[in-house]
């Protein structure tokens, strides 16, 4: 197993442990609030973090595998994000927090059989314009800095 690639996974599982310890003790209220700037549910936005491990990794595997990500822009992504937020719109805690183990720990656990070789592996990333950009970039950026970004948009939103 690579080190860099256990190294990697071991930060998405503690992104998702942060999120979660901090999101378990959230009150029903707190959990409705909207988050500062975003304006989704702070319960949503724990679930949403949950919902895309899946699709963060499989970019960051066909990136691996030195083909480009093609045809994916930011509105695409508002646009997901906004059905998303609709379709999940009473997600409960329990939900939210089992969901965000699971796939987190399926994330990690695919990211560790990735080789040295493929996280240096690069291709142009549509959502970057284009800048060619290496799968471990892409997972630093995207499966493990997503739950420590939506964590501090939380705690400004409560003030902690």
């Amino acid at each position: 197993m690579s080190q860099r690639a256990d190294s990697l996974a071991e930060r998405i599982l503690r992104g998702a442990e942060a999120l979660a310890s901090y999101a378990k003790d959230l009150t029903e209220e707190q959990w409705a609030m909207p988050v500062v700037g975003d304006g989704r549910p702070i319960g949503v936005v724990v679930h949403h973090v949950a919902s895309v491990y899946p699709i963060e990794v499989d970019l960051a595997q066909a990136l691996a595998g030195g083909n480009p990500i093609e045809g994916v822009a930011w509105s695409a992504i508002h646009e997901m994000n906004a059905e998303h937020a609709s379709a999940n719109s009473a997600v409960t805690k329990a939900e939210a927090l089992d969901l965000l183990r699971s796939n987190s720990a399926v994330a990690a656990a695919r990211v560790r059989d990735m080789t040295d070789e493929q996280l240096d592996t690069a291709a142009t990333v549509s959502l970057n314009g284009d800048a060619p950009l290496t799968a471990q970039f892409f997972i630093e950026d995207h499966a493990l800095r997503h739950s420590f970004h939506h964590l501090a948009k939380i705690r400004e939103t409560l003030g902690s």
